[in-house]
């Protein structure tokens, strides 16, 4: 019995595992996915994005946006940024890389 439960636990740890729907946003019927890197020694600066671009440039900004802002909340309690390259440029100023709007910025200390 004890092995069943461990059985058990251990496929609800797996099935935790990958993108969840919490990096996922529906933006006019379509699905977008983001992504946040930032380093270990400086965490408020960060990397984030947004895409598939190839659907649509507003929503792919907005799940960057929703990355970054979900980020500095999480490691500073604010969701203030300080925007380098941010989602309020036109689209023909936004980053793009790999299908992805790139944003790049910094998390702002209340």
């Amino acid at each position: 019995m004890k092995a069943a439960w461990a059985a058990l636990f251990g496929s609800m740890i797996l099935a935790g595992c990958g993108a969840s729907d919490r990096d996922t946003i529906t933006f006019e019927g379509a699905r977008f996915t983001g992504d946040l890197q930032s380093e270990r020694g400086n965490r408020a600066a960060f990397v984030a994005t947004g895409g598939p671009a190839s659907v649509s440039l507003e929503g792919s900004r907005q799940a960057a946006q929703f990355q970054a802002v979900q980020h500095c909340i999480g490691y500073l309690g604010t969701s203030d940024v300080d925007w380098k390259n941010g989602p309020y440029v036109d689209d023909s100023e936004l980053t793009i890389r790999d299908n992805a709007v790139v944003l790049t910025g910094r998390c702002v200390e209340p």
